[in-house]
């Protein structure tokens, strides 16, 4: 019996072979269904360090972790359907990554210098978007310096917009090299998004930077069509082609000129009324405001302006807003319950007026003299107070 029972439950060679093969690629299916993030922060000993996703159109906390004695912090995730992107956050500092087909990232920092000093293994896609970062931050603290000249009058206009547009074209320069060499990339994807002061550095509305949009839409639509990013992208690239193609080019010459104080503004309100800026500026410190209801940050600015019109407008503080929503009926439900002079402009993106007054993004705020004058952009709302109690 007992010869039997041991020739009855002995495997076979290929049978063994079957069944590690088995394990193996179990083992395989389920390592790829999550993605890693480790690493050692010098410093940061006893301190938190989150995980966190970065959407579309929020920042969502996934994880944390206290950092260990010897500096060390680990997360496990599952892995997105799509290419998606993340960030680390050590207190008020932060370092941004991307996850594909990647399974693991180490990062090494510092804790006094965790955003910009630290090293990356695992993804050449993470390492060039640290370059990518570097370059944003190059051209945000070039962009402060300019801004700090300009409010302290050791800065003219003209100088002014074109330290912006230099240190634009500087931090283009470098983002370009990783959006045309591979254009599928997750780092040719977040290097088109990076903002400044919530300006996009590569705008939708240049023929050049038109290109990039539709390099990189085309890259991702062919390769992830169902992914949300995919979609957003291609609209925002459609849109874009669309406006540089039909976008008429402007000839001056042999137009006769004369020297104006105020640029003029004629749009219909809610009840289908003109309201000209004009009638609205004079006698008035005007806060001049083109946005547009249908965006995601549209809420929170109407509430600081709201917040601001009720501190100032017994000292003579008007706003006069234009709207550029294709969507009639959400202009209406919005500007219906706002207690300032709102109008809408039907052309949307194709308004002559943003052109006049050099709109690139949304929102762009526009500070006017009592005369009606333009005298400042203010490209932060959080500077509206200060500058508009400056000019009452």
């Amino acid at each position: 019996m007992i010869p039997h029972l041991m020739k009855t439950n002995r495997l076979n060679p290929l049978t063994i072979l079957l069944c590690t093969l088995i394990g193996l690629l179990s083992g395989c299916q389920r390592s790829a269904k999550d993605f890693t993030v480790s690493g050692i922060v010098a410093g940061a000993e006893g301190q938190t360090i989150y995980l966190e996703n970065i959407g579309l159109s929020s920042v969502t906390l996934l994880d944390s972790a206290k950092v260990g004695t010897s500096g060390k912090f680990h997360f496990k995730r599952p892995r997105p359907d799509y290419p998606d992107f993340y960030r680390l956050r050590l207190k008020n500092q932060w370092i941004n990554f991307a996850i594909d087909s990647t399974e693991t990232i180490t990062f090494t920092a510092d804790a006094k210098s965790f955003a910009t000093s630290y090293t990356v293994e695992g993804s050449d896609d993470c390492t060039a978007i640290k370059a990518i970062t570097l370059a944003q931050l190059d051209a945000s603290q070039e962009i402060a310096h300019a801004r700090d000249e300009y409010q302290a009058g050791t800065l003219s206009d003209s100088a002014y917009r074109q330290r912006i547009v230099s240190a634009a074209e500087a931090y283009k320069e470098v983002a370009r090299k990783y959006i045309y060499a591979r254009p599928m990339s997750t780092a040719a994807y977040f290097a088109l998004f990076q903002q400044v002061d919530g300006m996009l550095l590569f705008d939708l509305y240049d023929k050049n930077d038109s290109r990039a949009f539709g390099a990189v839409a085309t890259s991702y639509n062919n390769l992830y069509p169902e992914s949300p990013r995919s979609k957003h992208l291609y609209n925002l690239a459609l849109q874009s082609l669309k406006v540089t193609r039909n976008r008429p080019e402007l000839n001056l010459e042999g137009i006769p000129t004369k020297e104006v104080e105020m640029i003029d503004i004629e749009l219909p309100d809610l009840h289908g009324r003109t309201v000209k800026l004009s009638d609205v500026a004079p006698g008035h410190i005007t806060l001049l405001c083109f946005t547009a209801y249908e965006a995601e940050w549209a809420p929170a600015l109407n509430l600081t302006l709201g917040s601001i019109y009720e501190k100032f407008r017994g000292r003579g503080l008007v706003i006069y807003q234009v709207s550029l929503d294709d969507n009639v009926h959400l202009w209406k439900n919005v500007a219906s319950n706002l207690a300032w002079t709102c109008v809408r402009d039907p052309e949307s993106v194709y308004s002559r007026y943003t052109a006049l007054y050099n709109v690139r993004n949304l929102p762009t705020l526009f500070l006017l003299n009592r005369h009606g004058a333009p005298v400042k952009r203010v490209d932060n709302p959080d500077r509206l107070e200060s500058e508009i109690q400056a000019l009452l």
